[in-house]
């Protein structure tokens, strides 16, 4: 919600002066996501006071607790979003591990994020799991194009994972979460053949990269543009501005003139590619409705839409691997009381 209403915002204030939902598409989202924004409840939303509620939400992100992770900024790579931080549960035993994956678009966020969820570090310490939090490179200025970031997230597994002793973690049980390109990042990972390279001269890389679980809440089980279209039946989408960058493009131009190496970039991109049937299991959620995707669909609305969850769920169901799709209006999922139940019943096996 918090990445949505920043990213419908940054519209905004590069629009016209002082628009108001009633001539501002923006607004009008806004309005219908957040309708406490209209301070004065006329209906109306205006520019004035969207920023007094942009404002508010900040100011309530700022002063919310945090948790201090046990270990922080431990460097798993050479570069210097190489880093990530530990809450480690104290245990006479191997913990599990949580990794959870910031989002951002693949050009913004950071693994701090996870310094305010309070609630869910506390939950999987309750269960005796241990989390991590991560950064990895952000695609800019034609530099780090995907799957750059996934590669990065593959590393840090295998650091954790030599590392299993240090920090006390069980290695045979590890599972990944996380949102928007955090997501799309934690399903790749799950779904990708194991990176591990036996004959490394580096011991880190000869570790396994493989996970028993993934939750991904508002993923993309794929980042190709045709695939996307085909899948929400339109002939063109509203191009997503993180989009370009992720496939290393820079100046004039679209990913619409589709050459052989952006084909090859969206395929080793985009995690439904390496869907086999020895995948873990995996819990999506999506936070709004299965509504129709249309060629007027605002790009923040389409990739993060449940119907991408609903097409990797068929995919799995005929692999018969296990997968639930969670959303707004959506059916009931048996047997978790959410995506955080899931990971603690697959991390402890209870």
């Amino acid at each position: 919600m918090h990445r949505c209403l920043i990213f419908l915002f940054t519209i905004v204030l590069c629009g016209a002066a002082e628009p108001t939902s009633k001539t501002n598409v923006n607004l009008q989202q806004i309005l219908k996501r957040f309708p406490a924004a209209d301070s004065n409840r006329d209906g109306i939303l205006t520019l004035a006071e969207a920023k007094v509620f942009q404002q508010k939400r900040r100011e309530r992100e700022a002063n919310r607790p945090q948790l201090k992770p046990t270990h922080e900024d431990i460097a798993y790579g050479t570069h210097a979003r190489h880093k990530l931080d530990l809450w480690l549960k104290e245990s006479d035993r191997p913990t599990p591990l949580l990794v959870c994956i910031h989002g951002g678009g693949f050009r913004a966020g950071d693994k701090s994020n996870y310094h305010r969820q309070v609630n869910l570090i506390k939950r999987m310490h309750a269960a005796g799991i241990s989390v991590a939090s991560i950064n990895y490179r952000f695609t800019e200025g034609g530099k780090n194009p995907l799957p750059i970031a996934m590669h990065d997230a593959a590393r840090a597994v295998q650091f954790l994972r030599h590392n299993a002793k240090r920090f006390n973690l069980d290695k045979t049980r590890f599972a990944a979460a996380g949102s928007s390109a955090g997501a799309c990042i934690s399903m790749w990972l799950a779904f990708h053949d194991d990176l591990a390279d036996a004959d490394s001269d580096d011991p880190i890389r000869r570790e396994s990269t493989r996970l028993i679980a993934s939750a991904p809440s508002g993923g993309q089980p794929t980042i190709s543009p045709v695939t996307f279209r085909e899948w929400f039946g339109v002939k063109s989408l509203v191009e997503h501005p993180a989009m370009r960058a992720i496939y290393g493009l820079t100046g004039e131009g679209s990913i619409e003139n589709w050459t052989p190496e952006i084909a090859e970039r969206a395929r080793i991109s985009s995690p439904i590619t390496y869907l086999t049937r020895d995948d873990p299991p995996c819990y999506q959620t999506y936070g709004s409705a299965n509504t129709p995707v249309t060629e007027k669909t605002r790009p923040n609305e389409w990739v993060h839409h449940p119907h991408l969850g609903i097409r990797l769920k068929e995919a799995m169901d005929k692999l018969g691997i296990e997968c639930h799709v969670q959303y707004k209006d959506g059916p009931p999922i048996k047997g978790y009381g959410g995506a955080d139940d899931f990971l603690v019943k697959k991390l402890t096996g209870k």
